[in-house]
């Protein structure tokens, strides 16, 4: 019996890391030799951060069937709290133990357990890691990446890009890259792997395709964006690049759906108050003036642009039991990102069969291949970006090619690969 800690979110938590823990941990389970536990946090960030990240509108729970324990124990303000996950973790006496490495600012609990770890026997400290080098530039992210990922046996990398920051994050580790999961007998291994097809989120075999448009008001043609609203993920370009197709088009609807991330919590309390404040203070010293997304407001575009009666707009976190949908009612995904890091909104899409309209940025050349299961636009080029969604409707993308890359991103393999099996 093979016994494995994943580490990250719970299935509690919002997000696309909690939901790629979970799923890591159902398909590891499905190996009837292997035993699998997860080990959540139970505050992913500083205190002062002001949002919500518990998941409260999702009713159906994610881990029925299964045999997977889960252990909410780490609290990212409560340093105490990383010796005693370490303690929790080293009496499973477990022989694998994945991280999930989504944001430098876990550097520092993430490293701390890493390292207690690697000084026990027989266990293998895997990081699968979802970027290596930080989104938004800040002064101290290179310490927090360098420090939290530093002790590791393996990595687990969803683009070659990722294997190549590794590389040269640490200059003198020597690395391994493998698709198969074998291990390197010196060194590092770093295990080359697309993020895997989500099928945690089913289509409905039911579905009336025609009055669900019907009910959200949409036209013949429908372009998705979903997901949390960021900067990086560029909805203000989306919503610039489709105002161009709605004035050449009148058969063109734009459907928005995803809660924005920083306005989860009641502005009026007292608490958002105090959190927002010294949290803006803390960006304003870490931060360059552009990377802070707090006032970032891409829907009054809709607005200015006057697209108020081709688009719809869904503000607000979307629990597990709706996501179908939306990926349904939709005709391509639209992820024109500033900059990426393996899309687990791109994952949903592969399970639906749906194509996908993304920016030359980041591990999408990989895995788009244009007039196959997509079509790819230049970043910070609204012309491009325009240009692609118009190809999209004059020439559509064959579904069963996108079902075909689907089957390649499979979570069977992935859990194989990472089990060296």
């Amino acid at each position: 019996m093979k016994r494995i800690v994943c580490f990250g979110p719970g299935p509690q938590f919002k997000g696309g890391i909690s939901n790629y823990n979970t799923s890591l941990a159902k398909a590891l389970d499905k190996f009837p030799d292997a035993e699998v536990h997860i080990v959540s946090w139970t505050q992913q960030y500083p205190a002062i951060i002001p949002r919500d990240f518990i998941d409260r509108a999702s009713r159906k729970d994610l881990l029925e069937g299964t045999r997977i324990k889960v252990k909410y124990i780490t609290n990212y303000n409560n340093p105490f709290s990383w010796g005693a996950t370490f303690n929790y973790i080293k009496d499973l006496n477990p022989d694998i133990v994945i991280f999930q490495w989504a944001i430098a600012l876990q550097g520092l609990p993430l490293g701390y357990i890493a390292r207690r770890l690697m000084k026990l026997k027989n266990v293998e400290v895997i990081f699968d890691t979802h970027f290596v080098k930080q989104k938004e530039a800040s002064s101290i992210d290179k310490f927090f990446s360098r420090y939290g990922l530093g002790k590791a046996h393996t990595y687990i990398a969803h683009a070659m890009r990722n294997a190549d920051e590794l590389k040269e994050m640490y200059r003198d580790k020597k690395f391994t890259i493998t698709e198969t999961g074998e291990r390197a007998k010196e060194g590092n291994t770093i295990i080359k792997l697309y993020h895997p097809v989500y099928d945690m989120f089913q289509p409905d075999k039911n579905f009336d395709l025609e009055k669900v448009k019907q009910e959200l008001k949409l036209k013949k043609h429908v372009f998705l964006f979903f997901g949390f609203i960021r900067k990086y993920k560029g909805l203000h370009n989306v919503i610039r690049a489709y105002a161009r197709v709605a004035h050449q088009r009148n058969d063109v609807s734009l459907l928005i759906v995803g809660e924005s991330f920083w306005q989860t919590l009641n502005p009026n309390s007292f608490s958002a108050k105090v959190k927002k404040a010294l949290f803006g203070f803390a960006k304003s010293l870490l931060l360059k003036n552009s990377d802070n997304e707090q006032d970032y407001q891409p829907l009054k575009l809709i607005e200015q642009l006057q697209l108020q009666n081709s688009t719809t707009v869904i503000n607000r976190f979307v629990p597990n039991e709706e996501v179908y949908k939306y990926f349904q009612v939709a005709d391509c995904i639209v992820n024109y990102y500033l900059f990426a890091t393996p899309s687990g909104v791109e994952s949903i899409a592969y399970n639906f069969h749906l194509p996908i309209l993304a920016t030359r940025v980041g591990h999408f050349p990989e895995t788009v291949k244009p007039g196959y299961n997509g079509y790819i636009a230049e970043p910070d080029n609204i012309d491009s970006m325009a240009a692609q969604m118009l190809n999209i409707i004059e020439h559509p993308i064959d579904r069963s090619r996108v079902a075909e890359t689907a089957d390649k991103f499979s979570w069977v393999n992935y859990a194989k690969a990472l089990l060296n099996k």
